[in-house]
């Protein structure tokens, strides 16, 4: 089996399609107006409205919901996305600045525009770089 997509349902796709865009440098493959993925090398991010939800099992997902799952980015220079985010010009939610993590991560926070966390990390010390070597 293999992992290959996160689906977030959101009330406003543009949006949350938009500030994705900006934060990993991604751009989005729009199937519809309702649905649209950020695809990388190793996964894929879905993003849907909540129009889509009905076709799998109407009421089974409502939108910014979410208070327990983070979704990561491996980024090559968390500070520069940092930087990028705080310089866009947006309203960015960030929870925590850059900061190094005890299992070898410098790791950024944020909310997105639903309030769902996003960690973007760069792995520092040589452990984590072993670890997340591509």
């Amino acid at each position: 089996m293999d992992f290959v997509s996160i689906r977030i349902i959101t009330g406003d796709v543009a949006r949350l399609v938009a500030f994705y865009e900006r934060a990993t440098g991604v751009r989005a493959a729009w199937a519809t107006e309702d649905f649209a993925e950020l695809r990388t090398a190793t996964a894929t991010l879905a993003i849907a409205g909540t129009r889509t939800v009905p076709l799998f099992a109407p009421g089974s997902a409502r939108p910014a919901d979410n208070h327990s799952v983070i979704t990561e980015f491996l980024v090559d220079d968390v500070d520069r996305v940092h930087r990028d985010l705080a310089g866009s010009g947006s309203d960015i939610d960030v929870v925590a600045e850059p900061t190094t993590m005890p299992w070898g991560n410098r790791s950024l926070l944020v909310r997105d525009p639903d309030g769902h966390l996003v960690n973007f990390f760069t792995p520092v010390t040589p452990a984590a770089k072993e670890k997340f070597a591509r």
